[in-house]
């Protein structure tokens, strides 16, 4: 027995949600008679969907145009709300991965430290294993340096004593201070070599609510494989399309 023939299936419901759906970036506005043909049903069973949208707020009518209202983001609301950060970056992961071929992962700062939340690796580039919960030195990667750059108050990152991790890491906190008010103004951070010899990252932040910097998504690569004109021609652009996107749902949570 197919679901629409069960008899639990509520027909109605899914013939108004189909009305709702009508709706898209490209078709904000329909008539009664587009409304009828993108769902698929005759003018008089869209007409009585589309009123009782209307009436419960779903829906604004202006002569012979319908269009949605902001109310309709309260039918996903629930379950965005119900999402952790990870649930919510971790597809955008995967998508963006299988765009560039290449590791993704995000992080979140946490003191001088930044800690993986969510990763989709491609292939082992680095002598560590990295899983959720793996912690690096913020200074020394791309991701902390996006969250430091960000920080309210970086704190030891730019007083303390920073480990020298490779031959080219970072370790005057002047320096420092410098890098992260140049990546405030690019709005990206890349880092070659300075958490592990040949190895390269760019990296771009992640917004919440209000705008505030969350989290950061990075792409790492094999300095071998893919040279800096590259990552930053053709990876950060795929990046800051995926931090983007993600930016747009974390706004509706």
């Amino acid at each position: 027995m197919t679901e629409q023939g069960s008899r639990e299936f509520v027909q109605s419901l899914a013939r108004g949600l189909s009305v709702i759906r009508a709706f898209d970036a490209t078709h904000p506005v329909l008539t009664l008679s587009e409304v009828a043909q993108r769902a698929e049903m005759t003018r008089a069973a869209a007409r009585r969907f589309l009123h009782t949208l209307v009436e419960l707020g779903y829906v604004r009518e202006s002569g012979r145009d319908f269009a949605l209202t902001p109310r309709v983001l309260e039918l996903g609301h629930s379950y965005l709300s119900a999402l952790s950060l990870p649930d919510i970056v971790h597809p955008h992961l995967e998508r963006l991965s299988r765009q560039v071929d290449e590791s993704v992962s995000a992080a979140v700062l946490d003191g001088s430290d930044i800690v993986y939340i969510s990763r989709v690796p491609t292939r082992r580039i680095m002598s560590v294993g990295i899983t959720i919960g793996t912690r690096f030195p913020a200074h020394a990667t791309s991701m902390g340096r996006v969250l430091l750059a960000h920080a309210e108050d970086p704190g030891e990152a730019l007083t303390g004593s920073l480990a020298r991790v490779t031959p080219t890491t970072v370790t005057d906190p002047r320096a420092l201070a410098r890098e992260l008010e140049r990546i405030r103004e690019q709005g990206y951070a890349l880092v070659d070599g300075e958490l592990e010899e040949g190895v390269r990252s760019v990296a771009a932040p992640i917004r919440g609510r209000g705008g505030r910097v969350v989290a950061a998504v990075n792409v790492s690569t094999a300095a071998s494989r893919v040279d800096l004109e590259r990552l930053t021609g053709e990876h950060l652009p795929a990046l800051r399309d995926a931090t983007h996107a993600i930016d747009a749902e974390l706004a509706l949570v």
